[in-house]
């Protein structure tokens, strides 16, 4: 710590807000598969951040407490940085095995900055390699990582799991003819599987299912074994996709008119419905809205589909939203934010009539719905996939509500004014999976988290180091205040 420079400090900040930077940028501009969650960045998305990537192994008898000298073995990426035979030392705490090869990652040359050295074996090294001339055809991706699902190594298997989970779907769905639909159905019925894993492969049984297969779906639907029932939104949306309008009576007899219905179903249930109003293609909206309005016979769990009913511009429920507002109990009070906010949107003249109506009942409400939220804007034709509409689960400050970017002009307050914790009786385990399609991106948090932890390192270099952190820090403030004033 006492050896490191300014100059490098600032290099590792640099570092971390460009990784930020990627993150953002690739986040704004791809929408992943609907119902899967990456669990982390994938090894092609590191390699292309970085300048250089290589397989090394430990020059035995160099570790020490904080450090080892590594030999590279082979060039992966950067042939014009590093070289085969080439000797450079990299933090490691450990002893390997004489026989142990790793993947070592550096950015920033020509004194390169090195990644936690990666243990891989044979297979992984193969992969890694492979990884790296894959074409820059998405489609072609796809298919080399197909073959790498449920692979016995479990670094390959997550990792080709992460390549779909961050693929858009429209994608996912040029692979239909590949798809080895016998293999997916093996998977589906595996209760050993991870959710998140078995949420993908219900994805792609809805690509390359036949509607037969929605037979099987039905029994894990009824059934009473959650481990079955595991990724339940997902198993939902194929169903209905395999069973086309027809599915969603059954949807609605279990999950949306069922009073009995835990939260966490009948979340699910309505994440399914979102897929089907916009990314589905098989069931028509009109008909997605029929089952959504069920949930307005369900006061306390009415703004879960309000701002969906105004994104989609159903003015005809106008009435029975009035009637929720003046109904409101504490059991369902937060829907009277979200009541306000329809009408906001609503072009109709009887909008605006019963919104100073409203405003004279309940002039908290009104305040909190206009002070903290734009007039909301319905988009008519959005580009917005079921994926990117939040997940209304835990309370927050303000209004009490997540930020929403899938609502298009559309504030979240029109999902929920006041906000509440999903119910007690439901595991978080199943709440877990539901907020996850509208989660931050794992990429752009390890960004963060990178960009704090260099900036604690700077911090714990300057109080230990004679550079008079003191000094330092009160010329940043008074060259701040001298630029603001």
């Amino acid at each position: 710590m006492l050896g490191v420079t300014t100059k490098q400090m600032a290099r590792v900040l640099l570092m971390s807000l460009t990784i930020v930077g990627i993150g953002t940028s690739k986040l704004r501009s791809v929408r992943a598969c609907p119902f899967c969650s990456a669990v982390s960045q994938t090894l092609r998305q590191e390699m292309e951040a970085m300048d250089t990537a290589a397989i090394a192994r430990i020059v035995t008898g160099t570790e020490t407490d904080s450090e080892a000298e590594f030999e590279i073995l082979s060039v992966i990426r950067g042939e014009n940085l590093i070289r085969p035979k080439q000797k450079i030392c990299v933090n490691y705490f450990g002893k390997a095995k004489p026989d142990q090869h790793f993947l070592l990652m550096g950015v920033d040359p020509p004194d390169l900055l090195w990644s936690s050295p990666l243990p891989v074996s044979p297979v992984a090294i193969d992969y890694v390699k492979s990884v790296h001339s894959l074409p820059e055809d998405p489609i072609k991706r796809l298919e080399f990582y197909m073959e790498y699902l449920e692979h016995p190594e479990s670094l390959l298997a997550r990792d080709a799991y992460d390549e779909f989970a961050s693929a858009p779907y429209p994608e996912i769905k040029q692979l239909k003819e590949k798809i080895d639909r016998d293999q997916i159905l093996k998977w589906i019925q595996d209760t050993s599987l991870p959710p998140d894993r078995r949420r993908l492969y219900l994805v792609m049984l809805g690509i390359c299912g036949q509607a037969a297969d929605a037979d099987l779906l039905e029994k894990m639907l009824r059934s009473e074994d959650p481990n079955r029932r595991a990724g339940l939104d997902a198993m939902i949306a194929c169903y209905a996709t395999l069973k086309g309008e027809a599915g969603l009576e059954l949807i609605d007899e279990l999950f949306l008119a069922n009073k009995q219905s835990q939260y966490a179903d009948t979340y699910a249930a309505i994440m399914a419905l979102r897929f089907h109003g916009t990314d589905g293609g098989v069931i028509s909206k009109d008909r997605v809205l029929e089952s959504m309005r069920l949930i307005l016979d369900r006061p306390e769990l009415a703004d879960l589909v309000i701002p969906d009913l105004a994104r989609w511009e159903d003015w005809t429920q106008i009435d029975k939203l009035v009637a929720l507002f003046k109904s409101a109990d504490e059991k369902s009070s937060w829907v009277r934010v979200p009541v306000i906010n329809y009408l906001r949107a609503c072009p109709l003249a009887q909008a605006e009539e019963q919104l100073s109506v409203l405003k004279e009942l309940d002039p908290a409400a009104f305040k909190r719905a206009t002070s903290f939220f734009p007039v909301p804007r319905v988009s008519s034709g959005s580009t917005d996939s079921s994926s990117t509409v939040p997940a209304r689960a835990f309370k927050t400050l303000a209004a009490g509500d997540l930020a929403s970017p899938g609502l298009v002009g559309m504030p979240l307050a029109v999902a929920g004014g006041q906000g509440r914790a999903p119910d007690k009786k439901t595991s978080l385990l199943a709440v877990t999976p539901v907020v996850a399609s509208a989660r931050p991106n794992r990429t752009l948090v390890a960004g963060v988290v990178s960009m704090a932890a260099a900036t604690l390192w700077l911090a714990m270099w300057l109080s230990i180091s004679g550079a008079g952190s003191h000094g330092v820090l009160a010329q940043i403030v008074t060259q701040t205040g001298a630029e603001s004033n």
